[in-house]
């Protein structure tokens, strides 16, 4: 099976604890206003990519010491067959990597993104993270911030689904960020470029444009601008 994906970053450590793999899906017909992943959107955009080729990347982050993968987008729900079986796989190889560290390391988290709320989940969308440990619910909205970490608007939901997932998330639940948490990389594959994971506090990223700016590096197409 192949899904459309936007990107994949490792190690991500901005989207939840520790040290994690990224994939972000393409494709969102939510499109809320002030998303600042705006390139996410077009369903026929990012690169097609194999379930097992994103099997691989996660196998090889768990053996770099990954502590959880990261599901974002777009909206990996409109994908939710590719979704059910990256999630499904993700699962079964991260208890040989737990494992392999001498049993004593924690198992790897699975956490997805969602713009849905849990009343409009189907039951092809339940299905699909059966093997989640997480959920973070809701339609962004730009009017209502937060400082609640990993989360962009105060309306969003941070949701243990499983006795991992309360006892990796439990202590983050009402937690509040100070600011500082983006991540940027430069992405040369369709010419200079930088990539910026993570959830902005308000204001934030346009400290980080005009902080580029006055170090000589100007976006041209930011993608949380129309």
């Amino acid at each position: 099976m192949e899904a459309r994906i936007s990107a994949t970053h490792f190690p991500l450590e901005t989207l939840g604890p520790g040290r994690r793999l990224g994939i972000w899906f393409q494709g969102c017909s939510l499109a809320c206003a002030g998303c600042m992943s705006r390139h996410t959107w077009d369903a026929d955009g990012g690169r097609p990519k194999r379930i097992s080729d994103l099997l691989e990347l996660w196998e090889a982050a768990l053996g770099g010491g990954a502590e959880g993968l990261t599901v974002s987008g777009g909206e990996p729900l409109e994908q939710a067959g590719a979704l059910a079986e990256l999630l499904a796989g993700a699962s079964r190889l991260r208890e040989p990597a737990r494992r392999e560290r001498d049993g004593s390391g924690d198992m790897p988290d699975l956490l997805v993104y969602t713009g849905y709320e849990p009343a409009e989940l189907t039951p092809v969308h339940r299905r699909a993270l059966r093997h989640a440990d997480a959920l973070i619910t809701g339609r962004y909205r730009a009017g209502q911030p937060t400082r609640l970490v990993w989360r962009g608007s105060a309306n969003q939901r941070l949701r243990p689904l499983t006795p991992l997932g309360e006892a990796r998330y439990a202590p983050h639940l009402a937690r509040e960020g100070t600011g500082g948490g983006l991540q940027a990389v430069v992405d040369t594959r369709e010419g200079p470029g930088v990539r910026i994971y993570g959830v902005p506090l308000r204001g934030e990223l346009r400290r980080v444009e005009r902080g580029l700016r006055e170090a000589g590096v100007v976006l041209r197409r930011p993608s949380w601008r129309p």
